[in-house]
C-alpha cells in the first residue's frame, strides 16, 4: 500500500496501471474553499441517501444531491434518481474544473459527510449512465479526509488525503479495474462535502 499526501503534480499517475488518477491539489485557496464549502452546506438540496440491499430499504445518514444539465436518471445500489437544475455554485465550479482538466461534464453527484464516521464502502462507478472510461473530477471541501483504491485483481491499494478546496481526476479504466472508497474515520468530527463531476450518456 502507498500513501501519498499533499503532493500536487497534476500530470502524474498515481496509480500503477490500469486506470488513471491525477491528483491537482488544492485548485482554491482557503478563502474561496471556505465561501464554497458554505454555500454549499446551506444551497444544496440535500437528502439522505437510500439504497436497497438484499431487498431491503436503507437510509444513510450521508447527505447527497443530484444534478444536471437536464433531469438526468442515474440508478446506483437500486435506486433512482432524476437530476435538479444547475445552481450559481455548481456552475461555477464547472466551468472551472473544465478549464483545469480539459475535459467536459453534465452532471454532478454531491455527498455530505457529517463526520469522519460516515463513509463509503469500495465500490466502483460502473454504472451503465456513465460514459465509458470518462473523467469523473472529485472536488473536496470541509474536512480532510483519506480517500483509498484497491486493484481488483491484485489487492494493490493506494491512498490519498485529500485536502480542503483540492480537486482529483479519476478515468481510462480505472472503473473496470480499481475499486475506491472514503475510509470511516473516528478523529474527524467536523463535515465534508464532496462533488463528483461527471458524464451521463444520453
Amino acid at each position: 500500500m502507498t500513501l501519498f499526501d499533499d503532493l500536487t503534480d497534476k500530470t502524474k499517475n498515481w496509480l500503477p496501471h490500469d486506470g488513471t488518477v491525477n491528483y491537482y491539489g488544492k485548485l482554491f485557496n482557503q478563502k474561496e474553499a471556505d465561501y464554497y464549502f458554505d454555500k454549499l452546506m446551506n444551497t444544496i438540496e440535500w437528502r439522505n441517501d437510500e439504497a436497497i440491499i438484499f431487498g431491503k430499504k436503507i437510509i444513510t445518514k450521508r447527505k447527497v444531491a443530484w444534478y444536471g444539465e437536464r433531469p438526468f436518471e442515474y440508478t446506483y445500489s437500486n435506486i433512482t434518481k432524476f437530476a435538479s437544475p444547475w445552481t450559481k455554485e455548481l456552475l461555477e465550479l464547472k466551468t472551472i474544473i473544465e478549464k483545469e482538466t480539459g475535459e467536459t461534464f453534465n452532471s454532478c453527484l454531491i455527498n455530505l459527510y457529517h463526520s469522519g464516521e460516515e463513509g463509503m464502502a469500495w465500490h466502483c462507478d460502473g454504472e451503465t449512465d456513465l460514459k465509458k472510461d470518462g473523467a469523473i473530477a472529485s472536488i473536496s471541501f470541509g474536512a480532510e479526509r483519506k480517500f483509498a483504491f484497491r486493484h481488483k485483481h491484485t489487492n494493490e491499494k493506494v491512498e490519498l488525503l485529500l485536502a480542503h478546496g483540492s480537486l482529483l481526476v479519476m478515468k481510462d479504466t480505472i472503473q473496470t479495474f480499481w475499486l475506491h472508497r472514503l475510509p470511516p474515520t473516528k478523529k474527524i468530527k467536523t463535515p465534508r462535502v464532496n462533488l463528483t463531476f461527471r458524464t451521463i450518456i444520453h
